[in-house]
């Protein structure tokens, strides 16, 4: 594995990058001085609204490209270079489908701040991970900001629980599996492989010079876009047979050990 052309480093977060607490490792801090000492260009691409990311990256956020709802904004230091919202109609079919399933918590997901109408207090300890910041309103339909994406829950999970009922959607939006509880739909060109092939061309980088890591099926498009693709140990079985290469969990520092080798 030739790894000496590699100009950008791509990587999702949770279940990824993130460790089993949700933070970036010290060993990858250390890692990124690095990368960055080699003009390599650092992509953090993930399901998570933007400000959730930035507390996520922390000192880092200013060096980093950073892909947010699923390719729906793309961002680096305070140029945005990709912005692909929902059609307003789309995001009300999307809660109509909904609002008769009370296990399904729907979050509406704009440029700056995350709404949500259904709560619990399980929900809520869950959704303050992924949403630092969030507004609770009295009906969704009634929001006048641009959603980026409408995010879902389920307490039992995404693939069995949520995408059925929203698959027929498919045809106009892209209705994505982020996490094993948690599914996206977003604009049909809001993806994270869309806004990597901006980001490599804003950049003039092509796909032999790009490394990317991921876990879950949002990730998939984006690893399908260079030789240099890597599913993590813990990932959807659909994402390791798109997958180049594979590499050790995230626990284990599965980014980090790659790398380490670059």
């Amino acid at each position: 594995m030739d790894l000496s052309h590699i100009k950008m480093v791509v990587t999702d977060l949770d279940g990824t990058l993130l460790n089993a607490n949700h933070e970036i490792s010290a060993r990858f801090l250390a890692l990124f001085k690095a990368l960055r000492s080699r003009n390599i260009l650092f992509v953090a691409a993930s399901g998570r609204h933007y400000n959730s990311m930035l507390t996520k990256l922390n000192d880092i956020q200013h060096d980093s490209i950073i892909i947010s709802s699923n390719g729906a904004l793309v961002k680096h230091q305070n140029e945005i270079l990709l912005n692909t919202p929902l059609h307003t109609s789309s995001v009300h079919r999307v809660l109509e489908t909904v609002q008769h399933s009370e296990h399904i918590y729907p979050v509406l997901c704009s440029y700056d701040n995350a709404f949500v109408q259904r709560t619990t207090r399980d929900f809520i300890n869950r959704l303050q991970e992924h949403y630092p910041d969030f507004e609770r309103v009295t009906d969704l339909t009634a929001v006048k900001a641009k959603a980026l994406s409408v995010s879902l829950y389920h307490f039992e999970g995404s693939e069995t629980h949520i995408y059925p009922v929203l698959k027929h959607l498919e045809d106009e939006m892209k209705v994505k599996v982020s996490a094993a509880r948690w599914a996206d739909i977003s604009h049909r060109n809001a993806n994270k492989g869309y806004a990597l092939q901006k980001v490599m061309e804003q950049y003039q980088i092509a796909a032999h010079e790009v490394m990317v890591f991921g876990d879950y099926l949002n990730d998939l498009e984006m690893l399908q876009l260079t030789d240099f693709s890597f599913a993590m140990a813990n990932a959807h079985p659909k994402i390791k047979e798109v997958a180049n290469y594979q590499t050790v969990s995230n626990k284990e520092f599965g980014v980090e050990i790659i790398l380490e080798q670059l």
